[in-house]
């Protein structure tokens, strides 16, 4: 006897949590195709929304498509559906990221399922975070999370942190000085009407009234009426997602870690944000990393700590980025 398909409404609730995911001003840069023959689910990037100038090799679009897929797997399983995922399946389809083929009820994973009520919860925080550090222990378990899915999280020293600060800062300033990476960064960033995508100005934060804050501000050279001043933290708590390479593999497994990492983190009572500025500029990103460490390439640097969580960015609707064959 033949095993029954999957309903699609079911497949629409799996994408409507995978597309929470975060992406680079929040571009949400993918396409999803479900074959009901064979019960797969295609993740294809969407060469529309890309950064041509920030993001010309297309990293962070694959660390945001595989954040997403990294969601897919955590509803498939909560919905009781593990699926079997195949990275770049093939080659002369470069924009077919990954193919999740779905297995029938039975193939619990109560590790990915527990990490299902933390998907709408999470939301990138601009806002300061206290003083409180985070627990030891909490670090190593985010610690596990990334190495479950391949990749490293490592805490740097005070040193360390002092240089990556220092990269954000020289990254801001390249910003500002670079018109055409400032035009695409205005594009999706800022907007007050209503729009599926983007990052809207009601999910800036506040300004840093103490200099340059680790956060990314983009507000930093425009004004956004009624945007308040905040102090945030001096020295705040970062932690490095990075893999031993830097091919196209890595980067959907860097992605998947660091919303592994990023789930964990809201399940745990932490905020977080992600700084990629330095990342996105080649002179600075070799920097980021500690020539120490077996880490080989930072694909993430990540805040964490105590305080509010984010305001949600908006999502574009399931019917958009989902085809049913």
């Amino acid at each position: 006897m033949t095993a029954p398909h999957l309903d699609h409404a079911v497949i629409a609730r799996i994408v409507g949590d995978a597309v929470s995911a975060p992406s680079m001003h929040n571009a949400q840069p993918w396409k999803f195709v479900f074959r009901s023959a064979d019960d797969v689910i295609e993740l294809h990037g969407d060469p529309d929304r890309a950064m041509t100038r920030s993001d010309p090799d297309h990293r962070a679009l694959h660390l945001g498509c595989a954040a997403a897929l990294f969601n897919l797997r955590v509803s498939a399983a909560w919905h009781g559906h593990p699926v079997r995922v195949h990275l770049l399946p093939d080659d002369s389809e470069p924009w077919l990221l990954a193919t999740a083929t779905v297995d029938g009820p039975g193939g619990d994973d109560p590790e990915l399922a527990a990490l299902h009520d933390a998907i709408p919860r999470r939301h990138t925080s601009r806002y300061p975070f206290s003083d409180e550090p985070v627990p030891q222990a909490l670090l190593d378990g985010l610690r596990a999370a990334a190495r479950m899915e391949g990749c490293r999280l490592e805490v740097p020293g005070d040193w360390h942190v002092e240089t990556v600060l220092g990269l954000v800062r020289d990254a801001e300033h390249r910003e500002e000085i670079d018109p055409v990476h400032q035009e695409e960064t205005a594009a999706w960033t800022g907007a007050t009407g209503r729009r599926d995508d983007g990052v809207p100005a009601a999910a800036f934060g506040p300004r840093g009234s103490a200099g340059s804050a680790s956060v990314r501000d983009f507000g930093r050279t425009r004004p956004v009426p009624d945007r308040g001043w905040a102090v945030f933290e001096k020295r705040p708590q970062l932690v490095l997602l990075g893999t031993p390479a830097d091919t196209r593999a890595d980067w959907l497994r860097a992605g998947q870690a660091l919303e592994r990492v990023l789930l964990q983190a809201t399940a745990d009572g932490l905020a977080a944000s992600m700084t990629s500025q330095p990342l996105e500029w080649r002179e600075l990103r070799w920097t980021a990393r500690d020539p120490a460490e077996a880490m080989g390439q930072v694909q993430m640097i990540i805040r964490l700590g105590y305080g509010p969580q984010g305001a949600p960015t908006p999502r574009r609707p399931v019917t958009e980025v989902l085809e049913i064959r």
